[in-house]
């Protein structure tokens, strides 16, 4: 099969997802079209020869429908040529639709291909494109529905993860996220988002704080206890893991992800097309795989996927210099690291979505870019990157430096 590789890969900063976000001025449409712009203006593109844009976007409704990624090239002044196309894998969306296009590729249809992510959290509310899993009793009754959180506890409780440890785990986010940020490891990859004026609207990200500590997260009651405990949903965690006599409500918002919004992009495709273009590969992606999870505990794919994707290759755990694991929750990280036996000095190194935000859509692109640049900061080789998937799913993918 034809090798992929990775050319370049730039992504927006993560505003707040709320009505005063820095970012919520700016359509879903548009901050996609920014990476757009900046991924052809840094390469010198001819447009007229992209094989496909490919973004993931888990509620593609309202300014985020319609085919996003195509609105975008419209935007951004590509060549009709461009075609596009959006995906939804839930969080995990900006990663699949990277390992989509380097599918593309390594089957011989493409040369060429953009993939990335977008969501704007503060115009278009998480759940808004609706879904049977969440209101259908003959989907959510089999898989185990419940909201994230309290499955995100279950594992805390399950696996032994006291308050403590999650609050903990959050702080260190915070202060790898603002160290990378003070000392520029970013800078190489982060573009400004700006308006029609050329006046710069948002340049870093928005999220973070930094002076977060233990005391100032002891202060934030459990976030999901309520719907855990008097809305059923602790039953239902209960009825699929009977061993866990009660659960235990740990996570809240300083050890959770934020919402944000944001878009990134990533520059794929085979050999000779980036010969044709005059681009020099930064990695080759050796392997991607999805597997599907526990749907109670929803959030453990990341350990199923990468022991399949490990299995796959032939690889071991030794042969990742660094890992890259969306921080949806503290736990989530924890359990992987527990799982594996993993240093946290290889664990999301620079800080996480605790820290930095979680576009839902965008975050998958965005964690294969921050690893890609720590790589060649560190002169290492191999990373790991993944996610977990709401409704028990996992992703992964393993890139390597050329």
């Amino acid at each position: 099969m034809t090798e992929v590789y990775i050319y370049d890969h730039v992504r927006t900063p993560r505003g707040r997802g709320k009505k005063d976000g820095s970012l919520h001025e700016v359509p879903s449409v548009r901050l996609a079209a920014k990476t757009l712009e900046a991924i052809r203006d840094r390469n010198g593109l001819d447009t007229g020869t992209v094989d496909d844009i490919i973004m993931g976007c888990v509620d593609p409704v309202m300014d985020a429908g319609a085919v996003i990624p195509k609105a975008a090239a419209f935007e951004a002044g590509y060549s009709v040529k461009a075609p596009g196309m959006q995906i939804s894998r839930f969080c995990a969306s900006g990663l699949d639709a990277v390992n989509f296009a380097a599918g593309k590729v390594m089957a011989g249809s493409d040369e060429i291909v953009i993939a990335g992510g977008v969501e704007s959290m503060s115009r278009v509310g998480m759940g808004m494109s609706g879904g049977s899993w969440y209101m259908d009793p003959s989907v959510n009754f089999p898989g185990y529905f419940m909201p994230q959180g309290v499955s995100a506890d279950l594992i805390a409780t399950k696996y032994g993860f006291s308050r403590d440890d999650v609050d903990a785990y959050a702080v260190e986010s915070q202060k790898r996220a603002a160290h990378a940020w003070a000392n520029g490891y970013f800078s190489k990859s982060v573009i400004p988002v700006k308006d029609q004026n050329g006046l710069t609207i948002l340049d870093r990200d928005e999220h973070m704080r930094p002076e977060t500590n233990m005391q100032s997260l002891a202060s934030l009651n459990p976030s999901f206890q309520m719907p855990g405990e008097m809305g059923g949903f602790e039953a239902v965690g209960l009825q699929a893991h009977p061993e866990v006599e009660r659960i235990t409500y740990v996570h809240h918002a300083g050890n959770s992800s934020g919402i944000v919004d944001g878009a990134a992009a990533v520059l794929v495709g085979s050999k000779a097309g980036g010969e044709t273009m005059g681009l020099k590969p930064r990695a080759r992606i050796r392997a991607f795989t999805n597997i599907g999870s526990d749907p109670a505990l929803m959030l453990t794919g990341p350990v199923d996927v990468t022991e399949k994707l490990l299995k796959k290759t032939g690889m071991s755990l030794k042969d990742i210099d660094l890992f890259e694991l969306n921080e949806a929750f503290a736990a989530v990280v924890l359990r992987y690291m527990q799982a594996f036996d993993i240093s946290h000095d290889k664990m999301n190194v620079n800080g996480g979505a605790i820290a930095m935000g979680h576009p839902l859509g965008a975050t998958g692109a965005m964690i294969l870019g921050t690893v890609l640049d720590e790589l060649e900061r560190r002169d290492l080789n191999t990373a790991l990157v993944t996610l977990c998937i709401g409704a028990g799913m996992g992703t992964a993918t393993v890139i390597e430096r050329v």
